[in-house]
């Protein structure tokens, strides 16, 4: 058997005034998600646990079969394992955003998409003018960059700032034991960016300027087990995010590079395909993660987002079901968001998401088209995230 899991992350939403009352998957032309649905089955599960934040740390660790209050220990720390970031028993790593302030309010959580060449250029500055034998800054992809600091005590709590759009920068800064510390760096690179060239370049293009480092998704050293040994199952994984690939390399899946893979509504859609199609050969599971419709959703972008499923139906779900359908082999292919994230509120939020399995041996549930309603009216709820692996494989 041939598995395939594809992650429209934050592709599940709310009614959207724009789509006429629709959610962006209801309102999306996906054809083949659709035909996959009428011998599929579809349902809901809850990625997110009670008590614990809405991110996609903790919602994807759940759907790749690990329990979060297991084995979460921050964001950070996964995105280090990929940046390959050799951490000690007792270092602290935070994500370290470029953001944009506006009014004393969070306006951008990414400061526009910055560029690769940007980002690195600021957090090395960054690097220069804070770091020290005890903190340092490690640049990585665009406004995700992350800094470690060694021989401190934290006991503190932080806000993600796609979460905090729209919100005042003073009720939202880190508190608890040390957070002065994180403040502090704040407001120090403030003073960096604040007539900085890069910026003053982008402020003539119209563009969002960086106003500050922000920090969020701390923890400590992550430690997962093997997939295969856990599942019994050889995987690979297709992301073009950090996160991503530290959780791919936490429990041994390869990790397979796309050329023009931007984590963007414009990645290369066919790309991706066409390596899971090639990766299939000689891996049992192939986890493909794509990252548009939730960058749509925190830019509150409803047309982008439903674009963007579009161009995930078209260019991925077609080609690779085509793929194992004329391959001869058993298969199953599994589609779902890994949490919500509305365009209204521009946020991840923790209701339960849609999801749907195809296949061989796999049972239709509701003969209707992908999205949260159908899933919600098939009477299938999965409420432990982690359990809805080990359904999709021995089902």
């Amino acid at each position: 058997m041939k598995y395939v899991i594809l992650i429209p992350d934050g592709a599940a939403d709310r009614a959207i005034d724009e789509f006429e009352g629709m959610t962006a998957l209801e309102a999306a032309h996906i054809p083949n998600i659709d035909r996959l649905c009428q011998t599929g089955s579809q349902g809901i599960v809850r990625t997110v646990p009670k008590g614990m934040q809405p991110g996609s740390d903790v919602a994807q660790m759940n759907l790749l079969g690990y329990n979060p209050k297991k084995f979460y220990n921050g964001r950070a720390p996964i995105e280090a394992v990929a940046q390959g970031i050799e951490l000690e028993e007792d270092d602290w790593v935070f994500r370290c955003n470029l953001v944009t302030f506006s009014d004393e309010k969070m306006a951008d959580h990414s400061a526009g998409h910055i560029s690769n060449e940007e980002g690195r250029k600021l957090i090395s500055e960054v690097q220069d003018c804070l770091g020290n034998d005890n903190i340092k800054f490690y640049p990585g992809v665009s406004y995700r960059h992350l800094c470690v600091i060694k021989n401190v005590d934290f006991n503190i709590k932080t806000q993600p700032p796609h979460d905090i759009i729209g919100k005042k920068i003073a009720k939202n800064l880190p508190s608890g034991k040390n957070a002065d510390i994180l403040i502090e760096m704040m407001a120090k690179s403030q003073r960096i960016f604040e007539n900085h060239e890069i910026n003053n370049v982008r402020k003539d293009l119209g563009e969002n300027p960086v106003s500050s480092i922000w920090f969020w998704g701390e923890g400590k050293k992550t430690i997962m087990e093997s997939f295969e040994e856990k599942y019994g199952k050889k995987g690979a994984t297709i992301t073009a995010v950090d996160l991503v690939r530290g959780l791919s390399k936490l429990i041994g899946f390869d990790l397979i590079d796309v050329k023009g893979a931007t984590g963007y509504a414009d990645t290369n859609y066919s790309g991706k395909a066409n390596e899971a199609i090639k990766a299939l050969e000689d891996h049992d599971i192939i986890f493909i993660h794509v990252e548009g419709p939730d960058e749509a959703g925190h830019s509150g972008n409803a047309a982008l987002k439903k674009h963007a499923i579009e161009q995930i139906d078209k260019y991925i779900v077609g080609p690779i079901t085509e793929s194992l359908e004329e391959s001869g082999e058993k298969w199953r292919i599994m589609i779902m968001p890994d949490h919500a994230t509305p365009v209204a509120t521009r946020g991840h939020t923790n209701e339960a998401v849609p999801f749907m399995i195809s296949g061989d041996g796999i049972n239709s549930t509701v003969k209707s088209g992908y999205c949260e309603e159908n899933a919600r009216k098939s009477g299938l709820v999965i409420e432990n995230g982690y359990e809805l692996m080990e359904y999709f494989l021995k089902k």
